[in-house]
């Protein structure tokens, strides 16, 4: 994934941009970038790649260049942006969060008619590039947006930066977020609210799914209405959001307390020594499981994170399992001779937590239980791609049912899905014997719904269940 922030003020707001788009370093690993804009320098930008160190890092230095009242900020999974474009509707700014799943489609039908791309992302076409150069097909920012949101084949919300203002589209299924927030003299447009508070604002408006706004100090303007239909990504309550963030009006740590509260009510009842959760994302939910359960919460396990970055930050999958084992280090004390119940996120590919069940086994536990905060990941996610696998294939589900049946082709994925079928119970227990888990049970989808606290049909819960608005 990747996330945004952006401001417009009376005052010069370089340090805003730069500490709230540092807020959302958590949405992204390869690059940072920031864009400016005041009235005597214009526009100035700086990027720089995060492979190998932190946003507050690289930028520190740019800052004591920038100055500007407007400007924009990106932490980004793939491309490099923002970019400042020259254009008819004149110089502009772009930040993008997308995931196009026809990008090669729409970049041969701008190459036929003579148009060329300067950008690259991973050797191949920018995406936020061709956003801009649909947006410029047409005579107006709110036309040109309506134009990508008609074109692409995924998802997109945009941040323009037009001089002194701030155009914001989100997803036409609003499944990204953009929530606006305001101080006096001042607003600001977000991926995460966790960004507004220690820099003084206060949640103001959530954009809808396919909602377009131009945002001045003077205060916004809508250029179009939000549509009916939303399908906002349910998987940033479960574990991209972070703690003290809204979407929808709804906290995400309140969220992940009531979906371990759900698990623990499937239990009904275990016999355990303590609940954990593996840092940091499942401590959410297992604070919830503990309550409810009236068993202790306790913390077998460390995260050491003053010189480990994230476990997903480097590009190469073993160096990132390799940082992922290191930064997490077991308490023996705590461990030796207990039973223990271990709440996750998700299991993607498994090959972290079975790490994890190895280190606690080398510790001496008695029994693992694992619970996992949503159901089981069948299908690849193509609307955000936070499953970040290469192969449909590394999914612990596919690598379950191949064992199984011996192939995946021709697979009724559906029946996989549904939690009360024997193929779903039998896929289930594969992975428990593959991760060597005492006992593992996945949330059901009605309760990870319930949880959110948003209808079914307004969340996208597509990689768990195969369902999506087109």
């Amino acid at each position: 994934m990747s996330g945004f922030f952006g401001a417009v003020s009376t005052q010069d707001c370089v340090s805003e941009v730069f500490y709230g788009t540092d807020y959302h370093s958590h949405l992204g690993t390869k690059r940072g970038g920031m864009t400016m804009y005041s009235a005597e320098k214009g526009y100035q930008r700086a990027i720089h790649s995060l492979e190998n160190s932190y946003f507050r890092t690289k930028f520190e230095s740019d800052m004591n260049g920038f100055v500007g009242t407007a400007g924009i900020g990106c932490i980004s999974d793939t491309e490099a942006q923002p970019l400042v474009i020259y254009s008819k509707l004149g110089r502009f700014a772009i930040t993008t969060v997308s995931k196009i799943n026809n990008l090669e489609e729409l970049a041969q039908r701008l190459l036929a008619q003579g148009k060329t791309f300067a950008e690259t992302s991973q050797g191949g076409i920018n995406p936020t590039e061709l956003v801009a150069m649909l947006i410029c097909e047409k005579e107006s920012f709110t036309e040109g947006i309506k134009n990508v949101y008609s074109h692409i084949k995924g998802s997109c919300s945009i941040l323009i930066l037009n001089g002194e203002e701030i155009i914001a589209g989100r997803d036409k299924l609003g499944r990204t977020p953009i929530i606006i927030g305001h101080r006096d003299g001042s607003f600001c447009l977000a991926s995460e609210t966790t960004s507004f508070l220690n820099l003084g604002y206060r949640i103001y408006q959530y954009l809808g799914p396919g909602e377009i706004v131009s945002v001045k100090t003077t205060g916004i303007k809508t250029l179009k209405k939000e549509e009916d239909k939303m399908q906002v990504c349910s998987f940033l309550w479960v574990y991209y959001g972070y703690p003290p963030s809204f979407y929808e009006g709804i906290n995400v740590d309140k969220s992940r307390y009531e979906s371990g509260k759900k698990l623990a009510e499937a239990d009904g009842h275990i016999d355990a020594d303590f609940v954990a959760g593996i840092p940091d994302s499942g401590v959410g939910h297992a604070l919830g499981y503990s309550n409810t359960m009236h068993i202790p919460y306790q913390r077998p396990y460390a995260k050491y994170t003053p010189t480990w970055p994230r476990s997903f930050m480097p590009q190469n999958q073993k160096q990132r399992e390799f940082i992922a084992k290191m930064k997490l280090v077991p308490n023996s004390s705590l461990i030796e001779g207990k039973k223990g119940v271990f709440l996750d996120d998700s299991i993607v590919r498994g090959t972290q937590l079975k790490d994890n069940v190895k280190d606690l086994i080398e510790n001496g536990i008695k029994e693992i239980h694992m619970r996992i905060a949503c159901p089981p990941l069948i299908y690849p996610c193509e609307f955000l791609n936070f499953s970040r696998s290469r192969s449909n294939l590394e999914l612990a589900t596919r690598k379950a049912v191949l064992k199984l049946k011996g192939t995946v082709e021709d697979i009724d994925w559906s029946v996989y899905a549904d939690a009360n079928s024997q193929e779903h119970k039998d896929m289930v227990e594969e992975i428990r014997k593959e991760l060597g888990l005492t006992s593992l049970k996945f949330q059901k989808l009605d309760d990870l719904v319930a949880a959110i606290g948003l209808p079914k049909e307004r969340l996208c819960t597509h990689c768990f269940d195969g369902s999506s608005w087109s």
